[in-house]
């Protein structure tokens, strides 16, 4: 056993060194830290939740309590993701919404997507909530991209931060 275990290795170091071998783990350890990066479709996993594309795109979906503005879902991006091209505002309003499948109270972050004009599809204004102006951080008539780097408006996505406690 101990021969046959010293040849194999005086084999792998012949056809191999210790920089070749640290370029492989290199390039295994960034490409591992790059995968999650890639883009994905987030409404598959809404769909698999029993969330249809149809329900997702509707302004009564139970996510949309406090919405106003247009759907980043039927602009390019998703229900929390910006379409390519924008970027979400550093600030948001939020609302709190109920979940009718498992009866639970959500608190929704509305953030909206800078850098494009207006998507001008989907649109939805729903007020439940709503404060006036002296209360902005539950406002929904504001244009949130102040702080971005493009004020344009696109689009607004609906965020869970989770359930209300």
């Amino acid at each position: 056993m101990d021969v046959l275990l010293e040849q194999l290795s005086r084999n792998v170091a012949n056809r191999t060194s210790r920089r070749g071998f640290l370029a492989r783990l290199a390039k295994t350890l960034i490409g591992g830290a790059v995968v999650p990066l890639l883009p994905f479709n987030r409404v598959v996993d809404l769909v698999a939740a029993g969330t249809d594309s149809d329900e997702l795109n509707s302004c009564d979906y139970w996510r949309y309590c406090g919405f106003d503005g247009y759907l980043c879902n039927c602009c390019g991006g998703s229900i929390s993701e910006c379409p390519a091209g924008t970027a979400p505002s550093p600030t948001s309003w939020v609302g709190t919404c109920h979940n009718p499948t498992d009866d639970k109270e959500y608190l929704i972050a509305y953030r909206d997507c800078c850098g494009k004009s207006n998507c001008g599809r989907c649109v939805c204004d729903n007020n439940k909530g709503q404060m006036p102006v002296y209360r902005p951080q539950v406002d929904n008539d504001i244009v949130w991209c102040f702080g971005a780097n493009n004020f344009a408006y696109h689009c607004t996505t609906a965020i869970s931060l989770g359930v209300k406690s």
